[in-house]
């Protein structure tokens, strides 16, 4: 060991560079404070490793910090890089451990996607908690976390976007639960009491904007150019597939007169969605054939980059249409006009909707998609749709 040079005095009362030996020394930034400083070379280059603040680091300390690191040199290892692999290796601990909320929230995905839509990227099951979670307690170890912390997180949004706020808790409640029964010392009853914090909210609940079902026909005349923005919209009026479903629609899902939309376009979890069989109308069959006239892809709507239609341009064109509008308002036409014409049962016209008619127990002995049923109220709607007389309004040539 070399001679120790410095005395607390010295330190103390010292300014400048203060060298006590063996490469440490005291950068003093003023009487009062400074900085402990080990330089060494390694493998012939001069390196300056920071030892901590003084006077919180005293001296006896750090000779201590510094025969610790000159003993790891003599053993042939840069020094700095051996604290910063033991930094990541406790680092590592301690996630496995106590992982922050962002670490957290990562596996808490990972474990779940597999259930959720396109591994979890359709739902965007992880936005919410990025944009108003991680922010403001991403860093935050688990077992850290308060009640309080979750409320400063979500009390700007709460009430100004409380369905988007109403997400980001939900699923926080899953990342505790989840870390929880991992083995992690957390609490998910903070995420309870954050939401009691953040107090009731008396939210309107907006409908989706919807035309008028005596208006469809006009509607429906008005769609008549011969281009995919426009034939798209008459199949999703006809048929009343959500609109994910219908701009991805391809030629060969179609089979004998009926559409069969894949699992993967249906609304639902992994788990909930199916295939869903589509009786199409003698309209929606025109519209299949006109969009086969120019096909060009496996798309009936074909848009940019070889895939279907977008949904901007789907409701570009029906807002020039029918303004206040959107192709998802159109089912809600077709239940008010199954309700004010009498037009079909509850459970037709709800399957015609492709929503789960019945509990669990009754949809496990009652398996029929009344397929049949559905044909015959397809071919009624379209008639209304179209006009009784007139049928299907002709399509005039691409423009």
């Amino acid at each position: 060991m070399a001679r120790n040079k410095l005395k607390a005095l010295e330190v103390k009362k010292g300014d400048g560079k203060l060298f006590d030996g063996s490469g440490l020394y005291l950068q003093k930034r003023s009487v009062e404070t400074g900085r402990w400083v080990y330089r060494y070379k390694h493998q012939g280059r001069s390196r300056e490793m920071g030892l901590g603040p003084y006077p919180t680091v005293s001296l006896s300390d750090a000779r201590k910090e510094r025969d610790q690191w000159e003993s790891i040199l003599k053993a042939g290892e840069d020094p700095m890089t051996a604290r910063d692999r033991l930094r990541e290796e406790a680092q590592a601990e301690a996630s496995r451990h106590d992982p922050t909320f962002e670490e957290a929230a990562l596996t808490t995905f990972e474990a779940k996607k597999a259930g959720l839509r396109g591994d979890g990227t359709a739902g965007r099951w992880l936005s919410p908690v990025r944009l108003y979670m991680t922010p403001a307690i991403g860093n935050r170890r688990m077992s850290a976390l308060h009640q309080s912390d979750i409320h400063a997180a979500l009390a700007p949004i709460w009430k100004a976007k409380h369905p988007t706020a109403e997400k980001a808790i939900q699923r926080t409640k899953i990342i505790f639960e989840h870390m929880r029964f991992s083995g992690v010392a957390c609490d998910p009853f903070v995420v309870d009491m954050a939401r009691h914090m953040l107090g009731e909210v008396r939210h309107q609940v907006v409908k989706t904007p919807a035309a008028e079902w005596q208006d469809i026909p006009r509607i429906f005349q008005a769609l008549n150019r011969n281009d995919a923005s426009h034939l798209a919209l008459r199949f999703n009026i006809l048929t009343l597939v959500r609109s994910a479903g219908v701009r991805g629609a391809r030629f060969d899902e179609i089979q004998d007169g009926i559409w069969t939309v894949p699992a993967s376009r249906m609304k639902g979890t992994v788990a909930s969605a199916a295939d869903f069989r589509v009786p199409l109308s003698g309209a929606a069959l025109e519209v299949v054939a006109r969009a086969d006239e120019w096909r060009r892809s496996s798309f009936m709507f074909p848009g940019g980059r070889s895939g279907g239609i977008s949904d901007v341009a789907v409701a570009k064109v029906l807002r020039k249409v029918a303004p206040g509008t959107t192709p998802h308002g159109m089912r809600t036409s077709f239940r008010t006009w199954v309700q004010d014409t009498d037009a079909a049962s509850y459970d037709v016209a709800e399957t015609a909707l492709a929503h789960i008619v019945g509990g669990k127990v009754e949809r496990a002995y009652a398996r029929s998609d009344l397929l049949e049923r559905r044909r015959v109220l397809m071919e009624a709607w379209a008639d209304f749709v179209t006009g009784i007389e007139t049928k299907v309004v002709p399509i005039r040539g691409r423009q």
